[in-house]
């Protein structure tokens, strides 16, 4: 019995490539399509928009009266009404949108006390998977005897609107927590002097249509370890966020992540 799944978003790049495969997937049936209203596309049929042919799936600021879950790539503008839709219909949540202020965090966490959320910085597997290797690293060099400096890398599409991205905070995160780093520095310039060891490093690179792109960099004295993940197209987090709401069906009331989705916390 295939999954009923309203995209919230839909008519963002994201939220296109989410209806065209999952109007191609088998245990996948979009049943809605939520936009606001004063988008110029609104109820434009979603499959003729993301390429795929009519789906009877209208653009539409319309809540469906049910859904096995909703997927969310939008904007932090649009958490309140999100989150406040959700809670009204008992509807699991699927969240990727990053850039979210502390109230709105806040707002999620409280949420999840109603209806299970998976809530992550990136829906990608390999992104996810990656960020086990980092915390990994992170505990053994943690106590490395010449020290371990580490900066990370991001780089994604001209019209990305947060920087540094989200997940790579949430690389930055999960080191400081293995490592105790106290300090974060966004970018050099002009004589900065030496580089403190209780700091991690971000540099955010916006160029073309890059999906994502993100290198770990632990520098040793005398060797470096880089851990380095990379997407080619959207597919990946469209992937990943389906098998988040597979996951998510029957599941209690709780703030969740990718790492409980693919099994990665007992490892």
């Amino acid at each position: 019995m295939p999954i009923e799944v309203a995209i919230h978003g839909a008519g963002g790049r994201m939220g296109q490539r989410l209806i065209a495969l999952g109007t191609a997937a088998p245990n996948i049936k979009i049943v809605a399509a939520i936009e606001s209203a004063m988008n110029p596309k609104a109820r434009t049929d979603a499959g003729v928009l993301a390429g795929v042919g009519e789906i009877g799936v209208p653009l539409s600021p319309e809540w469906p009266d049910r859904a096995g879950a909703v997927i969310d790539f939008s904007l932090p503008a649009a958490t309140d009404n999100l989150v406040a839709n959700c809670l009204e219909h008992k509807t699991p949540l699927v969240f990727a949108t990053t850039g979210l202020s502390d109230k709105q965090e806040e707002l999620i966490r409280t949420a999840s006390e109603q209806i299970p959320i998976v809530k992550a910085a990136s829906m990608s597997m390999a992104v996810n998977l990656t960020m086990k290797l980092t915390e990994i690293a992170s505990r053994a060099l943690k106590d490395h005897p010449s020290g371990a400096d580490v900066e990370i890398i991001e780089r994604h599409h001209r019209f990305k609107e947060d920087a540094p991205s989200g997940t790579a905070l949430a690389f930055g995160k999960i080191v400081a927590d293995a490592m105790g780093q106290s300090q974060s520095q966004h970018g050099r310039s002009g004589k900065t002097g030496a580089r403190p060891h209780d700091e991690i490093g971000y540099h955010a690179i916006r160029t073309g249509d890059n999906p994502g792109e993100h290198t770990i960099i632990f520098g040793l004295l005398g060797e470096t370890i880089e851990l380095r993940v990379a997407a080619t197209n959207r597919d990946c987090y469209a992937h990943g966020a389906f098998a988040a709401a597979e996951w998510l069906q029957g599941k209690p009331p709780g703030l969740y992540n990718m790492q409980d989705v693919l099994g990665l916390n007992s490892l």
